[in-house]
């Protein structure tokens, strides 16, 4: 799986000395996926068929208008902030310039607010917290970290729960799309 998803080892520990540059240890909590983001449709399709072999699909459904699907992996990813069990694969948005590739990691924390309070110098972009799932981003060129005080895979259970997912129309990769 790594074939497919490029240097992983080179991201994470990116991912750890951006944090460590800001004062953050990766003990902060546990980083319960990666997101991968697809350069085409085409891309995308590719992926999430590769993909398939090596996890099991929480979900597949429409976010910020374009297709997200999540995979629990057999194999979770290794990681400074220990084993991460999920991967996000994200298809490019319709008109917009994006860089490829693993993209983000996301960290689960307890209190968004608390991080807030205990390293009040840390850029963290705060556009997040007003949301549905309440998030804290913070930009370490070209990649992101994200804190979320709930993981993915139980978000996911909430909102398939309650009947939120927004399923991928069946035409979406036809036409214009692709």
């Amino acid at each position: 799986m790594v074939d497919l998803l490029g240097d992983v080892r080179g991201f994470m520990a990116q991912l750890e000395q951006g944090l460590l540059g800001y004062g953050l240890p990766p003990t902060l909590g546990h980083m319960d996926h990666v997101c991968y983001r697809a350069a085409t449709p085409q891309e995308y399709l590719q992926l999430r068929n590769a993909l398939a072999r090596f996890g099991d699909c929480l979900v597949e459904g429409m976010i910020g208008n374009r297709p997200i699907i999540t995979y629990r992996l057999h194999q979770p990813l290794t990681s400074p902030f220990g084993p991460v069990p999920c991967l996000e694969l994200a298809a490019p948005k319709a008109g917009k310039q994006h860089l490829h590739g693993l993209e983000h990691g996301e960290i689960v924390v307890s209190k968004l607010q608390q991080l807030l309070i205990d390293y009040p110098n840390v850029p963290f972009n705060t556009k997040g917290l007003a949301g549905t799932s309440p998030e804290l981003t913070l930009t370490l060129a070209p990649y992101q970290v994200k804190f979320h005080p709930r993981s993915l895979a139980d978000t996911i259970a909430l909102e398939i729960a309650r009947g939120e997912v927004v399923p991928v129309p069946d035409d979406y990769f036809i036409g214009h799309h692709i």
